[in-house]
């Protein structure tokens, strides 16, 4: 059953007290069944909707019935393992809590060891591999195995019996790889880390379904299901404080739930119409009278040489050899080169040779079943633009789907290139999926991910030291203004003549002397102490100190003024260090992305993907049977603004396209450019072959004819 957003989706049950005589909708693929047409529709379109995952697989972004037909196919593959191995399988599966990929990669490893009755092999005898079926195991007591094979001759007849070691068998074709496993282990649990065995199946194959010993610390089984001790103690305690919050937590959660103080108290009377909080469903939106005014959505560009439904094999299949160039050996080209390389109807042609070859020697350098297979053949491990055709049908035949071996008749003959860009993009989807699953590959997604982490963590560390060093600054500044208050006040305290505090006793007795005296002559008024006191100090006061002090008050101001621009050129110079860093962090990020997602999806599920190697932003329906593309500045700009943001997703799609638009913007010049200089080429050698007959290359459309591989392997 397809998954909906990871998660199972029960089916609507059917209509009760039924009358043959009813007027009834029903889905064709789920066989549901309805009375009203809008729950019909409504069912339709959720399952028309990208949201469904294959659960076999894994897949995503697909729609119900492409889910459920990829499911099929996957059971079908999964149910092809023989059953010698389903138990021992099974048993490497239960409670296992290592991750799908590393678990499917330990099951290969095993199995490949087991050896079954039935299993047809190659056998090594005379210094020569001949191949052979297994009829016996046979046990030396030794502790090896031993097996009674039958040699096959021609038309698989049995020539004569022998008895091998098992390192003397190697598989002809292993029965079983990585993708089907993934499928088996997900086709066959229903709980992943740790992976738990579906009840019916372990007690089958008498798989034990008893908890192991170092899991009870972490898991126990609670109603036939598996549950973490942690979770369920922080549901407890989440619970616990719940109900410890009483009535105001209701209260809190009423109130929450219908928006008003009290609801009670409105039962009667008819509710307001709240107000819209946007974004909400794009399909929900209605127009208002305080929208802008949104321009007509362009028309995308569909002059593309190969065929509508090869269009994204013939993106994917780009994508990943100029993503992962470097790793191939493979020199970048264009995707409007790699476009016209593909309709073209030379069968050695360099570009489509050179992508043949880098993506099979993936394979070979990887030591898995291909590379296993052309051993058989014994074939060479070098590549060269005369056998490249053998290799590519050793790779038909290992892959066996049915209608991409109908091509090759075709190849062996050498017209690869009367091959229609179908099947030609059809055969580089298989090699690229292929390569996808190899240790190169994968070694190098690694690398990047880690060396992606390792960077973010390089910005964090970078970020929290700069807001460590700005609280240190703000600590020291209020040091500092506290010293200062502090100094002021003991100023204050000691009075206007700071050698009182200096002298001591001396200054104790004149201090008594002066008040005695004060005390004698209490009489005087004080009004007239305080004004002749205060013309006694302007006139005891120096023309010389008070110039004096006017010019240091002057150098300490300069000097202020001075530190203060000091301090914020150098600000300025940090915030500009800073920003370069970020530039550079950003781009060195970027050139370690490893997966092109879309730019996001418009109101009828349209997506768009740019990718920044051609500058285009196409357009892929919902459906996925049609594409389109935007090459112009201005396409991009009445595309933003036909984008209404009260939508969800066009409201994402629009913040994707604002964020990207300085690069989209510099790209698609720059392409303008190419393409004007690329005209104005055509017609130069147009006019000059009317004098002279011109050679073809000369042409710039024929750019993809002269192809060099500039990092070819040796």
């Amino acid at each position: 059953m397809p998954l909906f957003k990871r998660k199972p989706f029960d089916l609507a049950k059917p209509p009760e007290d039924l009358e043959p005589s009813d007027l009834v909708y029903q889905v064709r693929f789920t066989k549901e069944i309805f009375r009203d047409y809008q729950e019909y529709l409504n069912r339709i379109n959720l399952y028309r909707q990208r949201v469904w995952m294959c659960k076999s697989t894994g897949k995503s972004n697909l729609t119900y019935e492409e889910a459920m037909v990829m499911e099929k196919n996957a059971i079908q593959k999964v149910q092809q393992l023989p059953n010698d191995l389903v138990a021992p399988a099974l048993r490497i599966i239960q409670f296992s809590m290592l991750s799908l990929r590393d678990l499917a990669d330990l099951v290969t490893k095993k199995l490949q060891k087991d050896l079954f009755v039935g299993a047809e092999l190659y056998g090594k005898k005379d210094d020569g591999l001949y191949p052979c079926r297994v009829l016996k195991i046979v046990e030396n007591g030794v502790g090896k195995m031993q097996y009674e094979v039958a040699l096959l001759g021609e038309n698989k007849k049995i020539t004569e019996n022998a008895i091998l070691h098992g390192e003397d068998l190697v598989w002809k074709k292993t029965p079983f790889n990585r993708k089907i496993l993934k499928s088996f282990i997900r086709e066959s649990s229903c709980r992943s880390i740790p992976w738990v065995l579906h009840e019916k199946l372990a007690q089958k194959h008498g798989i034990s379904t008893d908890l192991p010993e170092e899991l009870r610390s972490k898991f126990f089984l609670q109603g036939g299901q598996l549950v973490n001790r942690t979770k369920k103690r922080k549901n407890e305690n989440r619970n616990n404080v719940g109900e410890a919050n009483g009535e105001s937590g209701k209260s809190k959660r009423n109130k929450g739930e219908t928006g008003k103080p009290d609801a009670s108290k409105e039962e009667n009377n008819q509710p307001e119409d709240e107000p819209v909080k946007y974004p909400i469903d794009d399909l929900l939106v209605k127009p208002g009278p305080d929208d802008p005014l949104f321009t007509d959505r362009p028309s995308p560009s569909r002059d593309f040489n190969v065929p509508m439904d090869c269009i994204g094999d013939l993106l994917m299949v780009w994508d990943f050899c100029s993503s992962f160039s470097r790793v191939l050996n493979l020199w970048p080209f264009s995707l409007e080169d790699f476009e016209n390389a593909i309709c073209h109807k030379d069968s050695n042609l360099v570009l489509i040779v050179e992508t043949h070859s880098a993506l099979l020697r993936i394979l070979i350098k990887d030591d898995g079943e291909y590379s296993l297979a052309l051993q058989n053949k014994k074939r060479k491990s070098k590549i060269s633009l005369i056998t490249w055709t053998e290799y590519v049908c050793d790779f038909l035949e290992m892959i066996n789907v049915t209608e991409l071996c109908s091509c090759m008749t075709t190849i062996k003959r050498g017209h690869y290139g009367l091959l229609d860009a179908n099947a030609k993009l059809g055969i580089l989807r298989e090699l690229v999926c292929h390569a996808l699953e190899t240790d190169l590959i994968r070694g190098k997604l690694d690398d990047l991910i880690e060396q992606r982490r390792a960077l973010g963590a390089t910005v964090r560390g970078e970020a929290l030291e700069y807001a460590r060093k700005k609280r240190e600054e703000k600590e020291q500044l209020k040091g500092e203004s506290n010293g200062l208050e502090v100094k002021e006040n003991s100023m204050e305290s000691t009075g206007s003549n700071p050698h009182m505090a200096e002298n001591g006793e001396e200054n104790g007795d004149m201090v008594e002397e002066v008040i005695s005296s004060r005390q004698s002559n209490a009489f005087v008024n004080r009004k007239q102490l305080n004004g002749q006191s205060k013309r006694g100090e302007k006139q005891k006061l120096d023309p010389k100190v008070e110039a004096e002090n006017i010019t240091n008050s002057n150098e300490k101001e300069a000097q202020k003024q001075l530190t203060g621009e000091k301090k914020e050129d150098q600000e300025k110079k940090s915030k500009e260090k800073r920003e370069q860093r970020k530039e550079y962090f950003k781009r060195e990020m970027e050139k370690r992305s490893i997966r092109t997602n879309p730019l996001g999806k418009d109101r009828d599920y349209n997506r768009y993907w740019w990718f920044r190697r051609d500058g285009r932003i196409f357009v892929e329906s919902s459906d996925s049977k049609q594409w389109g593309y935007y090459c112009a500045k201005e396409e991009v700009d009445a595309l933003m603004s036909s984008l209404n943001p009260k939508g969800e997703r066009e409201r994402a799609l629009q913040q994707q396209l604002e964020k990207f638009y300085p690069r989209i913007s510099l790209e698609l010049q720059k392409r303008s450019k190419d393409l004007a200089q690329k005209i104005a080429l055509e017609e130069a050698v147009l006019r000059r072959s009317t004098r002279v007959r011109a050679p073809p290359r000369e042409n710039p459309a024929n750019a993809f004819l002269k192809y060099v591989n500039k990092w070819k392997e040796d």
